[in-house]
């Protein structure tokens, strides 16, 4: 691990030197003139009191104060200019303010006990922190309370209910964000800001990420390739972490869980402090669980996971911005079924490597176990980033460099001494830059213009099956963005183009005289090898853009509209794919003359938001020309292709796409502590690739779209001081599904899916000390209370049949049956003792 840190020790540059650099006590950056202060005091708006402990936060400078005994907070040294401010007070009504910020500024904070939360704050794919009302972008947050209060096994999981959102699983652990029925490497994943890169072309591939360590997330509904580049065509999910401790605070968390179905159990720890503008903050977490079951497949054998993650985070604020280091480490360990069976629908298993015997059946012990079979993956990802932000006069320039080295081994052979030999072994290196300046506000104008891009190197060569080659690129994305507020009128829009320059290297291959298994050759050993890839160049490039607008009629109703352009480059796997993929029972095969894809989305949205209810309405509509998907090759005496026994053959296509629909959200507030809330989202999706001639119903459709479903919650909220109950709630949730009729049936790619209902529950609540504060959280939550026996339209177990020849649908594997989890929490705050509060 230390030597491929070490190769990203050039993030550490801009972290020292801006640290000697601020305490030197000289700038050629800025001048004290340039300076301000924010002071002042947070009362309750109803009779005026004072509240202490309300969380003071500037998302653009990322700092936060606490308000005192008094109620009164001071921020000594900030570059001027007009920054957003979100005030939290617990049981209050969040307060978001723009100020001004000048020599010294005093500005008061009100803060109202009212039913329906503000418009979040969001930051992701904007020039500046910014109100979802006000944002014409289709974007959405996730807050921690709602990531604490649901179950999951995996952060792109938790997220899976919200509006819009869906996830392609294989299994508990590995989940694919898909957003309004497009995924893979057109949803690009972001970790606090910062792009996440792990072989997202692979089905199951998840997302190297903490999930306790994460306390937000924000979703774009829609291309972001202004922002982002290549791979943001139909979103972005920024997974934010826990914010740093604000100044003079020690803050910590231990937190344990425990799953019923898997017998999942986890736990994670962190602690964190800021002290004179020095924040530092560390978490380790881990969590582990046996194969999952439902009442009609029983335990599914080979879905066991082991996961130990860890991240350190450092940050710097002075009067001349600030600097942060993150640097985390993923290590999974993840097995992956194939849904061997028997006659009898017991799990069986393969025992040779020739695989000609009759596969035996699993051992009962085996199904309960938490150790990892030899079929599995290693998944190990390395993360190293820093983010800066420097004040250069009224303006700032940020600048964002990461490292990440993603190391991904698949075992595939059963037989010893081979076991710990892996088949696929993938190793991806790469080197990421953005760089950012805001100019100052001019004439209520705020312009921000940028570049940034990535370097990626991916080998493959260390492992026995190839199904993508060795590979090099690097892209390059200058961009401007541009905000306007007139009144009620907020207007934003940019323009941006993309580069990116692709190699892959020619591969021969031949079998290794000792284990017999496929081993790359060169030079003179190249004569009569097998060639699978062959050399390949090329450079892809776009234009990619955005234009919207908001108007807020009133404080309650406000309406949004935007259109946007996105640009995605074809991966790897889509160009040069050629064999074998484990664990997919996929041969695949990719098309070296793709273009890139390009979207045009045109998104409208209304907002109405009273004390009784807040009610959210988006349609989308997006035309997708050069749209790449999979598709099951067909032999010419009929039936499935087969290039390698026990894999079907899938081949990836290009043509036209067009999708619409929408999400309609209707939350229901008659009293303060009740709760009725309800969403549903609809994706349709054309098939435009094909000649009207040949247009069929089992063709028109595009494959893999989520179905009609919506959520249906009754909540209840409670306090009960006296009893020392703070937070507390009981809920019960409804999760519908629609059956997916409108499926790609041609060559047999997928099948429909039935719909089925789901009936969740969950009651959890806060113990406090004598003086209010929360000593502990309890959460027992449920879902599928009913253990109903279903299959997800999105989970590739579905297709996991009995064995290659089998053909029956009822025989994939089913999802989760009921699973309940037990949560612990025990949140720590202290009060640092001489902290100067100078920054």
């Amino acid at each position: 691990m230390n030597h491929y840190l070490s190769r990203g020790l050039f993030l550490f540059i801009p972290f020292l030197s801006f640290h000697s650099f601020a305490f030197s006590g000289k700038s050629a950056l800025n001048h004290s003139s340039d300076k301000g202060a924010l002071t002042g005091k947070v009362t309750a708006k109803s009779n005026g009191s004072s509240l202490s402990g309300a969380t003071i936060y500037i998302p653009d400078l990322k700092l936060g104060r606490i308000s005192d005994s008094a109620g009164n907070y001071s921020f000594k040294v900030l570059p001027k200019g007009a920054y957003l401010i979100e005030v939290h007070y617990e049981g209050y009504k969040t307060l978001t303010r723009t100020v001004r910020i000048n020599d010294l500024t005093v500005e008061n904070f009100e803060l109202v006990d009212e039913y329906v939360e503000e418009s979040p704050v969001v930051v992701t794919g904007l020039s500046k922190a910014t109100q979802i009302k006000r944002s014409p972008v289709p974007i959405i947050s996730v807050n921690h309370e709602y990531l604490a209060t649901n179950i999951s096994t995996n952060i792109i999981d938790a997220i899976a209910k919200v509006p819009g959102v869906s996830a392609l699983t294989t299994g508990p652990n590995v989940s694919k964000p898909f957003i309004r029925g497009l995924g893979y490497n057109r949803i690009l994943t972001l970790y606090d800001g910062v792009r996440q890169e792990g072989q997202q072309w692979g089905d199951e591939h998840g997302i190297e990420v903490d999930q306790y360590g994460i306390d937000r997330v924000e979703v774009i509904k829609g291309p972001a390739s202004l922002t982002y580049g290549s791979d943001a065509l139909a979103g972005v999910v920024n997974l934010i972490p826990t914010p740093p401790a604000p100044e003079g605070k020690i803050v910590g968390d231990v937190m344990a869980e425990y799953q019923t179905n898997n017998r999942m159990f986890g736990g994670s720890a962190m602690l964190g402090a800021t002290k004179n503008g020095f924040e530092w903050m560390g978490r380790v977490s881990h969590k582990q669980a046996t194969n999952y079951e439902n009442k009609i497949d029983g335990r599914v054998f080979n879905t066991a996971f082991n996961e130990t993650d860890a991240n350190l985070a450092l940050g710097l604020h002075t009067k001349w911005g600030y600097s942060h280091l993150n640097m985390s480490l993923y290590n999974d360990l993840q097995e992956i079924p194939d849904g061997s069976r028997n006659f009898l629908g017991q799990f069986t298993y393969q025992s040779t490597e020739a695989d000609t015997l009759p596969r035996p059946v699993a051992p009962k012990s085996w199904l309960t176990s938490y150790a990892m079979t030899p079929l599995h993956q290693h998944v190990q990802h390395y993360r190293v980033f820093s983010s800066n932000n420097f004040t250069i006069g009224n303006g700032r320039l940020g600048l964002n460099l990461g490292f990440q080295r993603s190391v991904r081994r698949e075992y595939s052979h059963p037989e010893l001494p081979y076991q710990d030999v892996a088949g696929l072994f993938l190793q991806l290196n790469t080197y990421s830059y953005d760089l950012k300046y805001y100019f100052p506000e001019f004439s209520g104008w705020n312009l921000t213009i940028g570049a940034n891009g990535m370097y990626q190197a991916n080998n493959v060569t260390s492992g026995t099956e190839f199904v993508i080659p060795s590979y090099r690129q690097f892209d390059i994305g200058p961009f401007a963005m541009i905000k306007k507020k007139i009144g009620k009128l907020d207007m934003a829009g940019g323009i941006r183009f993309d580069s990116r320059s692709f190699e892959n290297d020619a591969l021969y291959t031949k079998p290794n005289p000792i284990t017999h298994f496929d081993m790359p050759v060169y030079g003179i050993d190249t004569i009569g090898a097998a060639k699978p890839f062959y050399n390949y160049r090329h450079l892809f490039s776009g234009i990619s853009g955005s234009l919207g607008a908001t108007y807020n009629f009133t404080d309650k109703l406000s309406m949004k509209a935007n259109l946007s352009r996105g640009y995605r480059a074809p991966n790897i796997a889509e160009i040069s794919s050629n064999g074998v993929h484990p664990g997919t029972n996929i041969y695949q095969i990719g098309n070296a003359g793709f273009k890139p894809e390009f979207s045009l989305q045109e998104d409208i949205g209304f907002a109405y938001s009273s004390k009784y209810a807040v009610i959210n309405l988006s349609v989308f509509n997006n035309d997708i020309s050069n749209y790449i998907f999979n598709q099951r090759l067909q032999s010419v005496f009929g039936g499935d292709s087969v290039l390698v026994a026990g894999n079907q053959t899938y081949k990836f296509q290009q043509g036209k796409a067009k999708l619409y629909g929408g999400e309609l959200s209707i939350d229901i507030h008659p009293i303060k502590p009740l709760h009725f809330e309800n969403s549903i989202s609809a994706v349709y999706a054309l098939n435009k690739g094909i000649v009207p001639k040949q247009l069929t119903d089992s063709n028109k459709y595009l494959p893999f779209i989520p179905p009609l479903h919506g959520i249906s919650e009754l909540r209840y909220d409670f306090d009960i001081k006296e009893k020392h109950i703070k937070n507390g709630f009981v809920k019960l949730q409804l999760a519908y599904y629609a059956s997916q009729s409108r499926v790609y049936l041609a060559d047999n790619t997928e099948t429909p899916t039935a719909g089925y209902a789901l009936f969740n529950a969950g009651i959890g609540a806060g113990v406090t000390n004598k003086k209010g504060n929360t000593i502990m959280n309890i959460y027992i939550m449920a879902n599928n209370l009913f253990d109903v026996a279903y299959f997800d339209h999105l989970s590739r177990l579905k297709y996991f049949y009995y064995s290659p020849g089998d053909s029956n649908p009822a025989h994939g594997i089913h999802n989760m049956g009921r699973n309940i989890s037990f949560k612990l929490d025990f949140p720590l705050v202290f009060n640092m003792k001489h902290a100067d509060n100078e920054n």
